[in-house]
């Protein structure tokens, strides 16, 4: 039987395999860039160094006094880290893409996998798969610290303050969602770096969209601070931390990680994009 059909185009079978082929030969091949360059494996260490000795720190730093209410959220507080961890994605996802075209190794990338969105579907995949474990790392590391170390602290099970666990929703959704949360930021990351190109333009445009909306919200009267909270990146995405005090939250937690990934989305769209238009 014939293998070809009209105008010699493959058979829909083999033009499905030759897909396949192609994808993990993409995959393949920004695994072996990021496995054998010395930087990835080191940003990925220091996120989760970052991550936990600055969750640890912070939740050293707080006490609740015997006798006194302490409305705090300690599963929030011990993953104080990723607020920071976050920057060390943000220079990973950003140098995944931008240091091809700083080298211009990216020439030889799209000349060996002219599929452009492949090749960028494959950095997304690749890069999310380490960051999400490095996160696992890091937020477990951070939660681990807290449950040792809050019971020191005034915060036991006495006060209300049962140990951190796993075993408990909120914390769970609360672990898992900040874990999330620094894959979503890599993929933001990655998305403007192949849209900006420069890598310090790169960085300095993500990190300023990270933080700025933090340090802005608060100048605001209550009504635009709330709004601001509500579309900010970094505001509506740690909402996924809270466990305490949701319904004073400017907005639920799942919804604030889908503003993100909202973001991140569009900042891939807008790279691929770019990427498909634009010469090497």
């Amino acid at each position: 039987m014939s293998q070809a059909g009209p105008a010699g185009q493959l058979s829909l079978p083999l033009a499905r395999h030759a897909g396949l082929m192609g994808i993990r030969d993409a995959l393949h091949a920004e695994w072996t860039k990021l496995r054998t360059v010395t930087g990835p494996a080191w940003l990925l260490i220091a996120t989760v160094a970052a991550t936990v000795a600055i969750s640890a720190a912070t939740t050293a730093a707080v006490r609740c006094p015997s006798g006194i209410a302490c409305p705090v959220d300690t599963a929030k507080l011990s993953l104080t880290g990723i607020q920071f961890g976050q920057a060390v994605v943000a220079v990973l996802g950003v140098l995944v893409i931008s240091g091809e075209y700083s080298t211009g190794m990216i020439r030889t990338t799209l000349t060996a996998m002219p599929r452009r969105i492949g090749v960028l579907a494959a950095k997304a995949a690749v890069l999310t798969g380490l960051v999400l474990a490095a996160g696992t790392i890091a937020v477990g590391g951070s939660l681990l610290a807290g449950r040792l170390i809050l019971p020191g602290h005034g915060f036991t099970e006495a006060h209300g303050f049962p140990p951190l666990s796993l075993g408990d929703g909120p914390v769970l959704r609360a672990a898992a969602g900040s874990v999330l949360y620094l894959g979503l930021i890599a993929l933001l990351s990655l998305g403007i770096a192949t849209a900006v190109r420069e890598p310090a333009a790169a960085i300095g445009l993500i990190l300023g969209l990270l933080y700025l909306f933090p340090i802005v919200a608060p100048l605001l009267d209550q009504h635009w601070q709330r709004h601001l909270e509500q579309i900010g990146p970094t505001t509506a995405g740690l909402a996924i931390q809270a466990t305490t005090g949701l319904h004073s939250l400017p907005i639920s937690p799942w919804a604030g990680l889908g503003v993100l990934a909202a973001w991140a989305a569009a900042a891939l769209l807008a790279g691929g994009l770019l990427l498909r238009l634009r010469d090497a």
